[in-house]
């Protein structure tokens, strides 16, 4: 496999192919711990499937918070591309009076904008948000012109609170500013962290938690809201599918933080240890065994003994429901083969659900993955810092000295440690079969080359790839929006994906198309000089 590999990336002019070929790895656990290169610059020319940092500040972590009016500081296409494009279901919980997901928020910059500035068009902006729709928080994100021309959001966001004594965060996130997406996330937990999180002092109940890096794509938070409020947990916020600024205030109140999506939140749950003493732990609830194990990991942590009963009592009640539905789909997906390409945690998330319905992974790869997403964090310490991370603000921060509190006592964490993995994640090559291949920022020429080789059955992918897989007659399943289904969290949410799975697989639709390299000869040539 390593020499057919070879074969793809000798393609690559020398410098391309010394740099991608650090990228891409042959799972073999003899040689763990094995090294990936991830968090780096795309090579110039390459067509990527990455986004930007406004992208991950704006539309993964801060635009789904439904309470705040997200005014996006540029043109008019960024604020619209990430108006609701991953399919952030909300809705008006009892009490709460905001939704603002259905509205696009822009300051639509154009030409002149950019030669005389855009922060009287921005304070414009802001003054129509508050006497139209009287929100209690604004954030301003920031795309690629802004930070070029230098328009002062921080500025800005001053004067704002000061006029409309309405609080204003401002987001440096422009869309440059880091290699890929992963930038904004980091951007969005630390302002989020500095300036809402700890301001609130709501009552909470018993067994309160937190849920961070859950997006409710397809309403997949809904469905683990009811999962954990069934066993009797009280859910604090959400971090930030259906969640909202108010909820968010009270999130350093909570017994326990639950991390989904490690990439884009782990930033925010570090900094609530360190200050709050807050453990966080690592779950997953895409997957039937997944999400059974990650039940179990929260009722084991509080140790109390009517949770756990009641966590048994509902994984029994749910696996009945489902199981005969399941074995149905599972003979129809038996010994197909699948490939995912998928943000920074789904590639991982998505791999059980698969190998539930008898379906090996053969490819998987992450958009904005750093190391320890594939790695697992106890490589954090030895990875190198670039000029690209030197550009986002690294909080430090220690313990508050009110407000801290340990939940477990040290011989109770020690304990559970050995049982769990609490305040850690292992990555996704630990859980990869021997042979299987992980390739970080896969491009166009890459996913073309591995279909060939590898011919997946399905490839889960995001938008930019998925029509280039159904023209090589080939499944992609968006998973980054469910091609508008959903939920796939949960136990009801695994049967939805199974059936999704089935149809695609045995949709007569694939037997209609031949791509050009399997009906005839395709031209090839070797790489012969650079010219420079």
């Amino acid at each position: 496999m390593k020499e057919k590999i070879k074969k793809i990336m000798e393609k690559y002019p020398a410098k391309v192919f010394k740099n991608r070929k650090e990228h891409v790895l042959v799972v073999n656990k003899c040689e763990a711990p094995q090294m990936i290169m991830a968090d780096a610059r795309t090579i110039p020319g390459i067509i990527t499937e990455r986004g930007c940092t406004y992208a991950g500040c704006k539309g993964v972590v801060v635009g789904p918070l439904k309470d705040t009016v997200a005014i996006t500081h540029g043109p008019i296409g960024c604020g619209y591309y990430s108006w609701l494009t991953r399919r952030n279901r909300a809705r008006n919980n009892e009490g709460e009076g905001y939704n603002f997901l259905t509205y696009c928020f822009s300051t639509d910059m154009q030409e002149k904008d950019i030669i005389f500035g855009g922060e009287n068009k921005l304070k414009q902006a802001i003054g129509e948000a508050v006497e139209i729709f009287k929100p209690r928080s604004i954030m301003i994100c920031a795309t690629c012109p802004v930070g070029l021309i230098g328009d002062d959001i921080n500025a800005v966001a001053n004067w704002a609170e000061k006029e409309f004594d309405t609080q204003v965060i401002a987001f440096s996130c422009e869309g440059y500013k880091g290699v890929s997406q992963s930038a904004g996330h980091h951007i969005a937990n630390n302002g989020l962290f500095k300036h809402v999180i700890g301001t609130g002092d709501e009552p909470v109940g018993e067994y309160s938690v937190n849920i961070l890096g859950e997006y409710n794509i397809g309403g997949d938070g809904w469905e683990i809201e009811r999962l954990l409020k069934t066993v009797g947990y009280h859910i604090i916020s959400i971090m930030s599918g259906d969640g909202s600024v108010e909820r968010l205030r009270n999130a350093h109140k909570a017994h326990l933080n639950l991390v989904q999506c490690h990439r884009s939140t782990n930033y925010t749950a570090e900094l609530l240890r360190a200050q709050y003493g807050t453990d966080w732990l690592k779950i997953n609830f895409l997957g039937i065994e997944s999400t059974v194990q990650s039940l179990r990991d929260i009722a084991k942590y509080f140790g109390d003994r009517k949770l756990i009963d009641r966590t048994e009592a509902l994984i029994a009640e749910e696996l009945a429901i489902i199981q005969p539905e399941m074995e149905k789909y599972r003979k129809l997906c038996q010994g197909k083969t699948a490939a995912l390409f998928v943000g920074g945690s789904r590639a991982n998330h998505f791999q059980g659900p698969f190998k539930e319905l008898g379906m090996e992974t053969v490819l998987a790869g992450f958009e904005f993955a750093h190391r320890d997403d594939y790695e697992g964090r106890e490589v954090i310490p030895f990875i190198k810092e670039n000029a690209d991370n030197k550009n986002i603000e690294n909080i430090v921060v220690g313990p508050d000295r009110e407000r801290y509190r340990l939940v477990l006592s040290r011989e109770k964490y020690e304990q559970l440690n050995k049982e769990m993995s609490l305040n850690y994640f292992k990555g996704m090559i630990k859980i990869m079969d021997d042979g299987s291949i992980v390739v970080d920022d896969i491009n166009h020429y890459e996913i073309e080359s591995f279909m060939k080789l590898l011919k997946p059955d399905v490839f889960g992918s995001g938008i930019k790839e998925k029509y280039v897989i159904h023209k090589m007659g080939t499944l992609s399943k968006q998973l980054h929006s469910y091609d508008y289904s959903g939920p796939f969290a949960g136990f009801r949410g695994a049967v939805i994906f199974a059936r999704d799975v089935a149809m695609g697989l045995t949709t007569p639709a694939w037997r209609l198309i031949k791509p050009k390299w399997k009906t005839g000869p395709t031209l090839e040539g070797d790489f012969i000089r650079e010219v420079v």
